[in-house]
């Protein structure tokens, strides 16, 4: 597999082979982590990571994977460029083309990335937009192969607002990889029909299918990941939160939808996540609604089964595996 020199924009850029590949070496960075060998394959490069929306996750294994691999860092926070404001994304990949060997970008329109990736000429990856999330998806498939040992023939489903990046890049990268993918939400919040269009295309390459429900217990029954996010998306809005609220609660991954799914099955999510009170956020919600946990209950994501922190952990040697593949 030949990745040097690319970007990493969205999942439906790469064949199910070469995220596949991604997928095994970041199995192999893992290892070589866990066993403190050095592995400082790209000693003296530099790289931009550009956070327009702020993270904990994402920065962090960006971070931590590039010193890993021997490179130096330079992290623009949201009021750390001016790109967008008083220079142009054109004008500023043109500049940190000419310093840098890599750029990460993490922000608003896909449009953005795919700018930075033109007109930089170095490798550019997407750390989050709008409408895809694609290191997290290298993340969440490494964590159901470690747990399954399989990927084709899985059945997963993910419920809440399936239009949001995570949810419309869980159903590309699960039609990509020969899962059986599952929308479960109501149908004002699912994924777009051009998109469910493309997925079911790819999904018939890879002898998988792409399924949209209303019905929560038909969504959980028989599957082997339950997969949920916050119901109101960074950038979004606070006022929605009560119609979310009102809207996704039938969908909130508990212990009853749980039994009914398969019994080696698993609970995923991105992270951060609303399961308490005791965030900020969390307590305003349980305040002015009286929610106390909201897309997952604290039993589930507190249970064996919630393997979220192994995804979160994955974050970091997927990430790795990236930027390793395209700076080689």
């Amino acid at each position: 597999m030949n990745f040097s020199g690319k970007s990493f924009l969205k999942v439906l850029d790469f064949s199910p082979a070469e995220l596949q590949y991604l997928i095994d070496l970041a199995i192999d960075f893992k290892k070589k982590k866990h066993a403190h060998k050095d592995h400082r394959y790209l000693l003296g490069k530099n790289i931009a990571c550009i956070f327009e929306k702020d993270s904990t996750r994402t920065r962090c294994s960006f971070e931590v994977a590039a010193y890993d691999l021997g490179m130096h860092v330079t992290y623009l926070g949201p009021t750390g460029s001016q790109m967008g404001k008083k220079e142009t994304i054109k004008d500023t990949a043109r500049v940190l083309g000419r310093m840098y060997d890599g750029i990460e970008y993490r922000g608003f329109e896909q449009a953005n990335v795919e700018a930075l990736a033109e007109y930089s000429g170095v490798p550019v990856w997407n750390g989050l937009t709008n409408e895809f999330h694609p290191t997290q998806m290298l993340a969440d498939f490494m964590t159901m192969l470690e747990h399954f040992g399989k990927l084709k023939g899985l059945n997963f489903a993910f419920f809440g607002d399936a239009r949001n990046n995570v949810g419309n890049s869980l159903m590309i990268m699960s039609a990509k990889m020969g899962v059986n993918f599952t929308c479960c939400a109501p149908k004002e919040l699912w994924p777009s029909e051009e998109l469910v269009g493309i997925a079911k295309k790819v999904a018939s390459e890879n002898n998988c299918t792409i399924t949209l429900t209303e019905d929560p217990k038909e969504g959980a029954t028989g599957k082997d990941v339950l997969y949920t996010d916050v119901w109101v998306s960074m950038g979004e809005p606070e006022e929605l939160w009560a119609k979310r609220i009102k809207l996704l609660t039938p969908y909130r991954i508990n212990s009853e939808l749980m039994s009914l799914t398969n019994e080696n099955s698993i609970f995923l999510h991105c992270l951060p996540s609303f399961h308490n009170t005791d965030t900020t956020i969390g307590k305003d919600i349980a305040d002015k609604f009286g929610v106390t946990e909201m897309e997952v209950t604290d039993e589930v994501f507190e249970s064996d089964r919630s393997k979220v922190f192994d995804e979160a952990e994955n974050r970091m040697h997927t990430i790795k595996a990236v930027m390793y593949a395209t700076l080689k």
